[in-house]
């Protein structure tokens, strides 16, 4: 064949101007600044802007200065959880090599693969990354890794015309090739296109806390300008009414909410990567904790993905290799005519395959795939010595054909599925098919080893014919240990799990079925997805199992959007750059840390450092504890926000004739200073053991158990007894109803009243443990950071109330000894009134349970 001349350098020039470098398109980043922006301008910080404008109009710019440190507190922890946005996009560029090789001008060059134009002749040997999509001119022997693009596991081998894309790599061969699309043009600039496009779903937690914020924000609003209102009603002036609706206002805002959600999901996030997985957007934490179906591919996953030959049959018997792994030894027993075969069986396998394994640390470590370093290890062990890898030619492995040869030492040698090598066999034995269907039933993948003479030293595709079966090779790759435990822990939390993976239906169902993922009535799904979304929503939605075998990247993308129709919230597993569309579409993108590529890890939300099943699981569990644990903190944060608002109301209601038992600074310093510690420690708190019981109640963050718990039990108690110890004090130091309070007496009276909030609180974050167990059946280490905590906050306390300038500033002083009665009767009645309240849900769900249902 010809050689083609390539462009001229004055072509090439004018085709690079023309059509522009060949890198990939730069994803546009928001920008840090406006993301910040955006962090003072929601709801929320709006409503604490204008607060902490008309505290300053009011003449308080302690208030005005509190509130903005606030403001600014909550969107520092806001921006920097949104700055963790990923780059999938952009690492792509990271596929694309340097330099490349090109005739240019007839002769031979290296030129920056930017430079590459279309029409360009581009020398292709191995090892080498293919810079642009290209067709090929010649090619000998060429076998490119396209897993990367494609998600197939085997190198494809490619003949002359046929086309080379960008982004995959030369394994085996040589070739000449021009360039038929660049840059943004090219295959691989379609499926970055496709995972910027990639919309990314909104968490459900994130969901739940935006409205929570948005319902809080109207009526903290309407409540502060109706009492606002209400103060110019009943005498007072416009400024003391103005700061009194702002009190109202500021009382009701629950400011420490977010820092404290940022902080539980962090915390999370801390504990996940601990346990091998990595959080790359920490809102994925609770998401995993609403994960109700978990696609997962198969090897290294819910397998080892170590696998070895355990049986070798041929026409003279069986023989067993005992030694699992890549260990240097094994026991091999068979019939010694058997046996004696099978040395020879192994180096003729092994020639077929390009991988290998190498001895290191008493162990043999693989290079390449699982398969070819298994039939490697066989060879070593069976006392093969001659050079494993002397193959002269070969004809690599292509889906089409599904197996692959070689020629060394004028035989060829043929290695792949047996039903593809029996086909090109000129005698097959029945016992072969006996022992095919005994080895396939017991979760083996096998693979048949057939030979010829050929005396040349190429290999055309025709050579594969006429073979003489040799005989069969039995693989496993062992499950992970604790796979099927993971998924009998799936089954009682009510989450869904499905294999998707690249392998053939029935080497997946075998496994599928060995680790108890596909029940008796389970589905075997491909190669090929029904066409109806409905009819593969059924197969997939499918209470014993299911597998999908096959798979395309598009494939994976519609399997989500088609479970995401059906309500459910998805977990997708993937490792190649084709799987980062999917990754990015499902509810929770997982990326294998070992075996994936850095696309599909930017592009995940989810890591797995150990590429473990069991991780994922692991996973969603800490994430339903988060989830718990945000309404652990959130019914602390509403009980305050009752017993803050109740001397404001008292105060309006009588018409300034009750006096007002807390300001709106020592509002503040309750919500920031003595509440939020204990809270981000309730977002610490370990999950329960039943926390994987049944699906999650992550739908309802907020629900009408939670709000009567805070709002009809809990904070009614604090606000009773807070009023109440505030008036003792007032009426023991001489104040009647309605008269003017003495400047000392007043703040001794609301340091009492502040008190009491503060110590009820203690008890309520002790209480907030546990939606159904009284605090006193509570292991009192089980959360060390809430000991820690509830100190810290006592220390507070003492600051704030004990400290002139402090307690002058917020406005109450060190109540009398006397009056301490009243924080300990508060204590005491929070823990009794939860546990009434725990007894009562607790006796109503039993008769519930015991009345028939209706048929």
């Amino acid at each position: 064949m010809t050689r083609a001349p390539g462009l001229s350098s004055e072509e090439a020039a004018r085709r690079l101007a023309a059509d522009g470098p060949n890198v990939l398109p730069r994803l546009a980043r928001p920008s840090p600044l406006r993301a910040l922006v955006r962090q003072f301008t929601h709801l929320l910080a709006v409503l604490l802007w204008v607060a902490a404008g008309l505290a300053l109009l009011a003449g308080t710019p302690a208030l005005a200065i509190a509130i903005v440190v606030v403001i600014v507190l909550n969107a520092l922890f806001a921006f920097w959880q949104e700055y963790r946005a990923d780059r999938s996009a952009e690492r792509l560029r990271d596929l694309l090599p340097a330099e490349t090789r090109v005739r240019r001008d007839g002769a031979q060059r290296t030129v920056d693969a930017g430079e590459l134009v279309r029409g360009d002749v581009v020398l292709l040997r191995l090892g080498d990354r293919i810079a642009a999509d290209m067709r090929l001119l010649e090619a000998h022997a060429l076998t490119v890794d396209e897993s990367m693009v494609t998600g197939e596991s085997e190198a494809v081998h490619h003949d002359s015309g046929q086309t080379a894309r960008a982004g995959t790599f030369v394994v085996q061969g040589d070739a000449e090739a021009e360039v038929t699309a660049t840059g943004s043009a090219t295959t691989l600039a379609e499926i970055s296109a496709l995972a910027r496009a990639a919309i990314r779903p909104t968490s459900p937690l994130t969901l739940q806390l935006n409205r929570v914020v948005r319902v809080v924000a109207v009526i903290a609003v309407a409540t502060g300008v109706g009492l606002g209102l209400a103060g110019l009603g009943i005498g007072l002036r416009p400024a003391e009414a103005f700061l009194f609706g702002v009190g109202v206002a500021v009382a009701l805002v629950p400011e420490g909410l977010l820092p404290t959600v940022t902080l539980s999901l962090a915390r999370g996030a801390q504990t996940m990567a601990e346990q091998q997985a990595l959080v790359r957007r920490l809102d994925a934490v609770e998401t995993l904790g609403a994960t109700t179906f978990i696609c997962t591919d198969k090897t290294g996953t819910l397998t080892q993905n170590k696998m070895s030959v355990v049986e070798a049959w041929t026409p003279q018997g069986v023989v067993t290799i005992d030694g699992a792994g890549y260990g240097p030894t094994a026991t091999i027993s068979g019939p010694p005519d058997a046996t004696a075969l099978l040395p020879g069986l192994a180096a003729a396998a092994v020639s077929c395959v390009t991988g290998r394994a190498v001895l290191r640390d008493g162990q043999w470590r693989p290079e390449g795939g699982p398969l070819d370093a298994a039939i490697t290890a066989l060879a070593h062990r069976s006392g093969w010595t001659e050079d494993l890898h002397q193959a002269i030619r070969r004809l690599p492995y292509t889906a089409d054909r599904m197996m692959s040869s070689a020629v060394a030492a004028g035989r060829l040698s043929t290695l792949g599925a047996p039903e593809s090598v029996f086909a090109r066999c000129t005698d097959v034995p029945e016992a072969a098919h006996r022992e095919l269907a005994r080895m396939t039933a017991r979760g083996q993948r096998v693979m048949a080893v057939a030979a010829r003479d050929w005396p040349a030293d190429t290999v055309p595709l025709g050579a594969e014919s006429d073979l003489h079966l040799w005989g069969l090779l039995g693989l496993e790759d062992p499950p992970r240990p604790d796979v099927h435990e993971a998924l009998t822990e799936c089954r009682a939390a009510d989450i869904r799990v499905i294999m998707v993976t690249g392998d053939h239906p029935s080497t997946a169902e075998a496994i599928a079925r060995q680790v108890g993922l596909l029940g008796p009535g389970g589905t075997v799904i491909g190669p090929g997805l029904p066409e109806s979304d409905a009819d593969l929503g059924a197969l997939l939605d499918h209470p014993e199992g299911a597998v999908v075998a096959r798979v395309t990247p598009a494939d994976k993308l519609r399997i989500t959007h088609v479970l995401q129709a059906r309500g459910h919230v998805v977990a997708m597993t993937g490792d190649g750059v084709n799987d980062a569309p999917a990754l990015r579409e499902a509810d929770v993108g997982v990326a294998m840390g070992l075996s994936g590529s850095d696309v599909a890890r930017e592009a995940a939300d989810l890591v797995l450092l150990d590429d473990h099943f069991g991780t994922i699981v692991a996973a969603v569990r800490l994430g339903r504890a988060t989830f718990a644990n945000a309404r652990r903190f959130l019914t602390y944060h509403l009980t305050d926000n009752v017993a803050e608002l109740a001397p404001f109301a008292a105060w309006a209601l009588t018409g300034g004739q009750f006096p007002l038992a807390i300001g709106v600074l020592q509002v503040l310093a309750l919500d920031i200073g003595t509440d939020l510690l204990p809270a981000i420690a309730l977002g610490v708190e370990p999950p329960s053991a039943r926390v994987m019981q049944g699906r999650a109640r992550t739908r309802t963050l907020i629900d009408r158990v939670l709000l009567w718990r805070a709002f009809g039990v809990l904070g009614p108690v604090e606000a009773v007894v807070s009023l109440v110890g505030f008036a003792a004090v007032l009426v023991a130091g001489g104040w009647t109803w309605g008269a003017s309070v003495a400047p000392g007496l007043l703040a001794a009276a609301s340091g009492t009243a502040f008190a009491t909030i503060a110590v009820a609180q203690m008890a309520n974050a002790f209480a907030c443990r546990s939606e159904t167990v009284p605090v006193w059946r509570l292991r009192p280490w089980g959360n060390r950071a809430l000991l820690a905590a509830v100190g810290a906050e006592l220390v507070l306390l003492v600051a704030f109330l004990g400290i002139p300038f402090v307690s002058a500033l917020l406005g109450g002083s060190w109540p009398p000894p006397a009056a301490w009665a009243f924080p300990l009767l508060a204590a005491v009645l929070i823990v009794l009134a939860d546990a009434g309240l725990k007894l009562l849900r607790s006796s109503l769900r039993r008769r519930a349970r015991q009345i028939p249902q209706p048929a």
